[in-house]
């Protein structure tokens, strides 16, 4: 018998095989008897082996199978296809296919690894998930958006034995959503180790029920589980550490350990002079509970937290340490350009900081629980989430990722906010209000700290279906006022923006032109349902008890095009576009939701052959008053309105725009648009110069087009080719184009409106990464990137 295992959890995610298309596996009417590609071990020939073993020729198969690392998406390397039926509805998916892949890998476990718990988890896996281990089958799951495990314990081989294969089989055929979703393990996969008495799955639930500047409440549930099969006496030890690792609190206690059963404990703790959790001062602290058997230490388990609370009020909206504060929140997919849906963390950790660049300090993961490091980043950088709930459903698999969702995601500081459906058919129904109560009924049992919400878009007031939920969500409530009518009507009731503007504009684009897809930036083309940025800041900022706003959505999205499909194959709505490139509306939100002067201008100022013509040119700032030149002569100075825009009618002249932003009658900020000449030289922007030697850190690297004056040209559309060696590879590239067909997974793209995106990601050895740009008929660009071991801030 093992003891004194430790707990280990190692990342599972290299030298994966892949196999695109289907495979037949018949199922073996007896246990571990599949074969073929399922296994790995010769079996023995008999009369009664026949009647089990169903390898059929499977192992006979001469099949191609690709070197992959997950997360992996193989969506996103298909061609687009014009077909209305991919997808919930037609484009929804994006023209891109699904299908069926294999992923396959072998790996060995030594000897003394047998006795103890061992557990291979999935944080996700779009389409239905088959696992097979050694010739057995271990189970299916469906549903992409939250993770799930299987012990292996049993069916593995330790040392002489043999090696271990496991098959996953994914059927992505058919969609959950009616968004991009991507085919595939798309995030990551773990392989733990635990001795056979430890703490629980998500076995540790702190909570903060009394928060003060001098002193703080914390409480720790602990489940202890014993799989020995005899009852044990043990010893619990929790040890509390601040940010920087000094011990800030301690507790010790003896308990019987059941065997077969979870044994709970609850400990409290008084911290002094706590620091608080909040988007300005992200502090963290940490919790260890270490079991120990007869002087032996079986294992240790780590409880990241934050110290604060919450308090949604009706009539002032939301409370975060006692302080008002305004939700400034985006609605958000997954995917990105050049990957699809399988972000490694640091461009998960890039998306968060460019929506915190803008000023926001929420975020609400639509419409389907996110990945688990999105919010270990969250919990670190200070922003709030809104943690959504896949959809309305109280089956016996909807509870279970229900279920999941909460267990796993309760210890995190940033969730202020359990969202458990949106836009249901059956909002306002007596049997959606039924569903929708056991939902939250099951929130409240697993979690009873953080209120819950529906995001619903029609039946707020019917058939108490809102009732069930603490906090009413409107999306796009600013229809006809209603949710400022419905706060006259039910003035008790908790509200909040869940999702609000849905603004369709494509970058760089000052007309509407549906042959292309492409909509103005102007705002002329929005949805019967959206409005602008502005009403819906507007609003809030008129009315506290609407809490706050969620902007549909942060960056465009591959699916849902939006007023247009095909050749469209992603969507407007976003803020910036699906390469992170901000568009005009950025701009607006960072005026409105930060405090250091800034100023912005649009539209570009290349408008050949428009001599003459007047040319509506609007401003966003946050400074008292804007002064608008036209070289050099002044247009004339405007109040600036703190929640709209301002607007002057320019004749048109080639040149320099520039909008001069005072305070107090002084420049504090400045920004010019001028007007750019013949393309001439390619530039490299880099978020940063330094990489994690660790075979997934990835560098977005922006891709500028610019004439010999050093302007970016704003209708570029030259055709760049990149070049990567060293300690790195291309990942991806991208543009934003929401109607460009050009692969993601390619060596060269299209600039669009004088940029586009290239993903250098880091390998697993240390050295210089040589990036290097060309086009035709322009100046080339080289950089050095360095990827070396150990932690990079992704500053």
């Amino acid at each position: 018998m093992n003891t004194g295992t430790v707990r280990s959890k190692s990342l599972f995610d290299k030298e994966w095989g892949f196999y695109k298309g289907d495979i037949r596996i018949p199922y073996a009417v007896k246990a571990g008897m599949t074969g073929g590609i399922t296994d790995i071990s010769t079996h023995k020939e008999g009369e009664w082996l026949d009647i089990a073993f169903n390898d059929k020729g499977m192992g006979e198969q001469q099949l191609e199978w690709s070197s992959v690392s997950l997360p992996h998406d193989w969506c996103v390397e298909q061609q687009y296809v014009q077909d209305e039926h991919l997808g919930a509805r037609d484009g929804s998916h994006g023209y891109l296919p699904g299908g069926t892949g294999f992923y396959r890998k072998v790996f060995e476990l030594p000897s003394e690894a047998a006795g103890s718990k061992w557990l291979i988890r999935f944080d996700g896996v779009s389409g239905t998930s088959t696992v097979w281990v050694n010739g057995h089958l271990i189970g299916s799951h469906h549903g992409g958006y939250i993770g799930f495990s299987y012990d292996l314990s049993d069916v593995l081989r330790y040392g002489d034995e043999g090696r271990n294969v496991i098959v996953v089989k994914v059927d992505a055929t058919e969609c959950e959503g009616w968004w991009y979703e991507g085919c595939g393990i798309y995030r990551h996969v773990w392989l733990e180790n635990m001795d056979l008495l430890h703490v629980a799955e998500y076995g540790t639930y702190v909570t903060t029920p009394e928060v003060a500047k001098e002193q703080a409440t914390v409480n720790i549930r602990t489940r202890v589980r014993n799989n020995y099969t005899e009852g044990r006496q043990i010893s619990l030890q929790t040890v509390i550490y601040d940010g920087s690792g000094v011990q800030v609190g301690s507790q010790s206690a003896d308990l019987y350990a059941d065997w077969y059963t979870e044994t709970e404990l609850e400990q409290s703790f008084k911290v002094q002079q706590p620091m608080l959790w909040g988007p300005d001062s992200p502090y963290l602290y940490k919790a260890e509970s270490v079991i120990v058997y007869n002087g032996q230490e079986l294992d240790r388990y780590e409880t990241v937290f934050g110290i604060r609370s919450i308090i949604f009020d009706a009539e002032q909206g939301f409370f975060l340490n006692g302080e008002p504060l305004l939700i400034k929140g985006t609605c958000n997919h997954q995917d990105f350009a050049g990957v699809g849906v399988a972000l490694p963390d640091s461009l998960i950790e890039y998306k968060l900081k460019l929506l915190q660049e803008m000023g926001s300090n929420a975020y609400r993961s639509a419409h389907h629980p996110p990945t688990p490091e999105l919010l270990d980043i969250c919990d670190r950088i200070g922003m709030l989430v809104m943690d959504e709930n896949r959809k309305l459903d109280s089956s016996p698999n909807g509870l279970s990722q229900l279920e999941r969702l909460l267990y796993r995601d309760r210890n995190h500081p940033c969730v202020i906010i359990w969202s458990l459906e949106n836009e249901e058919v059956l909002e306002g129904t007596v049997t959606g209000a039924r569903i929708l109560k056991t939902l939250a009924d099951t929130a409240r049992r697993i979690d009873p700290t953080r209120p819950t919400c529906a995001a619903m878009n029609h039946g707020w007031n019917e058939n108490g279906y809102n009732d069930a939920v603490e906090i009413t969500g409107y999306n796009y409530g600013h229809r006809d006022h209603l949710d400022i009518r419905d706060h006259e009507q039910y003035p008790g009731r908790l509200m909040i923006g869940s999702e609000c503007a849905s603004y369709t504009a494509t970058r760089g684009i000052y007309e509407d032109d549906p042959a292309r897809g492409y909509c103005s930036e102007y705002g002329t083309n929005i949805p019967s349902w959206g409005c602008t940025p502005q009403q819906a800041w507007k609003d809030l900022v008129n009315n506290r008890f609407l809490t706050g706003v969620f902007m549909w959505t942060g960056f465009d999205y591959r699916g849902e095009p939006t007023p247009y499909l095909w050749p469209c194959i992603n969507s407007h709505f976003g803020l910036m576009d699906t390469c992170g490139f901000p568009k005009d509306s950025y701009y607006y939100m960072q005026a409105v939701w930060k405090e250091e002067p800034m100023v912005h201008v649009l539209p570009h100022w290349n408008w050949p052959g428009s001599e003459g013509k007047l040319v509506e040119v609007r401003v966003f700032s946050n400074t008292d008053t804007v002064e608008l030149y036209l070289n050099g002569r002044s247009l004339g100075e405007q109040q600036v309105d703190r929640t709209g825009y301002l607007s002057w009618n320019v004749t048109y002249e080639p040149g320099e725009l520039q909008a001069v932003g005072k305070r107090g009658g002084q420049p504090i900020a400045r920004k010019s648009v001028i007007t750019a000449g013949q393309p001439y030289q390619i530039v490299l922007f880099p978020d940063r110069l330094k990489a994690r030697a660790d075979g997934a850190d990835t560098i977005p690297v922006r891709v500028a087009v610019q004439d010999k004056e050093g302007n970016i040209v704003p209708a570029a559309d030259n055709d760049i080719r990149f070049e990567v060696s060293g300690a790195g590879s291309l990942l991806g590239v991208g543009n934003g184009n929401p109607s460009s067909h050009e692969p993601d997974k390619s060596s060269r793209r299209r600039a669009f409106n004088g940029w586009c995106l290239a993903l250098v990601q880091a390998s697993c050895n240390s050295g210089s990464i040589k990036v290097r740009a060309v086009s035709d008929g322009l100046a080339s660009a080289e950089l050095i990137l360095q990827a070396a071991d150990g932690e990079l801030m992704h500053n």
